[in-house]
């Protein structure tokens, strides 16, 4: 089972990105939400901490084990401007438990440290692809 986490994180590591679209179209108002930002947000302690976090908290789900499912869930969510994850919702599905599995490790995120644009803190779309692989 850890050699299944250690592999998931890795493959994680990898793959972790921020949205790669330019500034979303708002005029930066309190309800805007940025695709890329002047300071991206970031989770406590950097990547790896991430990561740590992912590899202790992920639980690969019994029915996805059987059917040998296996693939990558691709998620966004919202770093909102006090640092809370909110809007989590899944983009790629591969199958119903793994996809719960990765919105439910999401959600269960600590606040990150908020982005930052023109100075002020402000909401940052996120896109985190979560790679399930059976050894």
């Amino acid at each position: 089972m850890m050699k299944r986490m250690m592999t998931l994180a890795l493959l994680l590591l990898a793959m972790t990105t921020a949205s790669m679209a330019q500034n979303n179209q708002g005029k930066g108002g309190d309800d805007t939400v940025y695709d890329v930002v002047e300071v991206m947000p970031q989770f406590p302690g950097g990547q790896m901490e991430l990561f740590k976090f992912l590899q202790e908290t992920m639980k690969y789900p019994e029915d996805a084990q059987k059917a040998k499912m296996e693939g990558r869930v691709l998620a966004t969510f919202m770093v909102d401007t006090d640092g809370s994850i909110k809007d989590a919702k899944i983009v790629k599905s591969v199958f119903p438990s793994l996809d719960a599995e990765a919105l439910r490790v999401i959600n269960a995120m600590p606040n990150w440290t908020p982005g930052k644009h023109k100075g002020k803190k402000v909401r940052v779309k996120y896109t985190i692809p979560i790679s399930f692989r059976l050894n």
